[in-house]
């Protein structure tokens, strides 16, 4: 695909970006990090980091932020680039140009299991060794891969896309345009048991679990059911791998949870939150929205709005970078301090 083509394309789904670029027109025949980068490939330069590149990299055409001194360069060296205020996504829109996820042709497979008492929508693809039981009902264009296990009572929205092997338990409704990964299992038992002096009596989870619209759930991840109530996921959230969701939890909209985060039951988190990896939140804590917790921060207690924490127990992560920068000069200060305990010993 010629580089002038692939902007024709880029225009119609860039909105919100401020576009520019050169009149060079390489033939493009993939899409590659700017430090791997061959003769006919598109890359990206976001910030300072990898500004250097410009001038080292092999590709034909970049995509450049808004920066007349980096389009100099790259045009001094007879690179083809397009300029716009998010370089990260036009090159997450030029990957899709490129490239599409698997999905197979609406079918049922012959191995499938499916209870009789289950309403499939339109343009529907089951694989091998699928089980649905009793009371499932499957939206249009939903792609359901190999071996997934599908309990009673579930209902699945248009357009959602369930991978090999995950699990998918009662009482769970998944919205539209959902991805659930490999591995992962939605609406698994919450881990409940009450102590007494014999030990541990099983508290039953008979809440439900909600996925809206657009959530995705990665590989090996589990969103537990609550005893009563519901554990609910918002609109367009995303999931990593390898994350606890407990029981009862409530995550609002936009948000983003890394690899490892794990959520206590009945935490509470706001819209457009982002935890980084192995974040910790204690249970019943409320986290306000548009919260950033950098990795392995541990939430013990409600945060504000807004806020960006790091450290554990959490605090603000400007604090956290100056206790760091503290903490890695004990060695000297203490040395300092032993010195001065001598000289206070020899005063009159």
């Amino acid at each position: 695909m010629q580089f002038q083509q692939i902007i024709i394309k880029l225009g119609q789904v860039a909105k919100n970006n401020s576009l520019n670029h050169n009149q060079l027109n390489p033939q493009i025949t993939g899409i590659t990090a700017i430090d791997e980068a061959a003769a006919g490939t598109l890359s990206y330069v976001e910030g300072g980091k990898f500004a250097k590149m410009i001038a080292e990299t092999k590709a034909d055409a970049l995509i450049l932020p808004l920066d007349e001194t980096w389009q100099t360069q790259a045009s001094a060296k007879g690179i083809a680039w397009i300029a716009t205020a998010q370089p990260r996504l036009l090159f997450a829109q030029a990957i899709a140009l490129f490239y599409q996820p698997f999905k197979p042709s609406s079918s049922i497979h012959s191995t499938a299991v499916i209870d009789f008492n289950t309403k499939i929508g339109q343009d529907v693809y089951i694989g091998a060794n699928v089980v649905i039981y009793s009371g499932v009902t499957i939206g249009d264009r939903v792609c359901i891969h190999p071996n997934v296990v599908i309990y009673p009572d579930v209902s699945i929205g248009s357009d959602t896309t369930l991978h090999a092997n995950c699990t998918i338990h009662e009482r769970t409704s998944i919205g539209s345009g959902c991805v659930i990964h490999s591995g992962a299992a939605i609406g698994s038992e919450g881990f409940g048991f009450v102590p007494t002096p014999t030990g541990w009596y099983k508290m039953e989870q008979s809440g439900c679990t909600v996925l809206e619209d657009g959530v995705e759930v990665g590989c090996n991840s589990a969103v537990d059911r609550p005893a009563v109530g519901e554990t609910m996921i918002g609109r367009n959230t995303k999931i990593d791998n390898l994350v606890q969701i407990g029981h009862g939890c409530k995550i609002g909209r936009n948000c983003a949870l890394a690899s490892q985060v794990g959520l206590a039951g009945g935490a509470i988190i706001g819209n457009g939150v982002m935890l980084g990896g192995q974040v910790g939140v204690a249970n019943q804590v409320t986290v306000g929205d548009r919260v950033i917790a950098t990795g392995k921060t541990g939430i013990t207690g409600n945060v504000a709005a807004g806020e960006m924490i790091s450290g554990m127990p959490y605090m603000p992560s400007k604090l956290y970078r100056k206790l760091f920068v503290m903490y890695k000069r004990l060695p000297e200060m203490y040395q300092i301090y032993k010195e001065l305990k001598q000289q206070a010993k020899k005063l009159p």
